[in-house]
């Protein structure tokens, strides 16, 4: 059996996105998975265009997340404003460098970087490249394992604000940067998932999805 026949799209099959039965798929539209009735597609539709859709939406919230303050800090009347990177500052200053790089590497570097990889991949298919299939297919499975791992941040100041509650003495209030901080992570999860990884071997292979 030859190398392209051993593929299921080559037979006409294709895995169900909710239950992930492999069952053939019928030239006419409409098909359902005969074990928990789901529209079966031989390809995520329209995946590149919705990773597109998200992505730019997520690049887009990305400035004022990082821009805007994430937290207010209230102590005795007087009132701080931090965003993410001067957070990392100031724990920096204070001799807290392991919480320092676990704030910045899970706030700043992973989205960011999820956003490269994304782009990255979505323009290599868009260019029919054939480059290391195999390499770009763990790039897709790191973005998408490490998504999850940048709301720490959101957690942070959700816990904070809801335990810091003294009075006049100290409170902590959320900021606008922690709504597009949020944005940018959901965003960017939601366009790992609607990115569609069999898309790079397909293109290897010289076949449309």
């Amino acid at each position: 059996m030859s190398a392209a026949a051993a593929t299921a799209l080559s037979a006409s099959c294709a895995s169900c996105h909710a239950c992930g039965f492999l069952a053939r798929v019928p030239q006419s539209h409409g098909a359902r998975c005969p074990r928990c009735q789901e529209a079966l597609h031989a390809r995520k539709p329209k995946s590149l265009e919705r990773t597109w859709a998200l992505v730019i939406a997520a690049a887009i919230c990305y400035v004022p997340a990082n821009v805007f303050p994430v937290m207010t800090v209230t102590s005795l009347g007087k009132a701080q404003s931090d965003t993410i990177l001067s957070g990392v500052i100031y724990l920096l200053h204070h001799g807290m460098w392991p919480l320092a790089l676990v704030v910045f590497i899970a706030s700043v570097f992973v989205p960011l970087m999820k956003l490269v990889i994304l782009v990255f991949l979505m323009v290599s298919l868009h260019r029919r490249s054939r480059w290391r299939p195999l390499e770009r297919t763990r790039l897709y499975r790191i973005t998408e394992a490490i998504g999850r791992w940048s709301m720490v941040d959101i957690y942070v100041v959700t816990i904070l604000v809801a335990l810091v509650k003294l009075g006049n003495l100290a409170t902590i209030e959320a900021r606008p940067g922690a709504v597009f901080f949020g944005a940018v992570v959901v965003l960017t999860m939601v366009a790992a998932e609607s990115f569609d990884p069999r898309l790079i071997w397909d293109r290897c292979e010289a076949r449309t999805p």
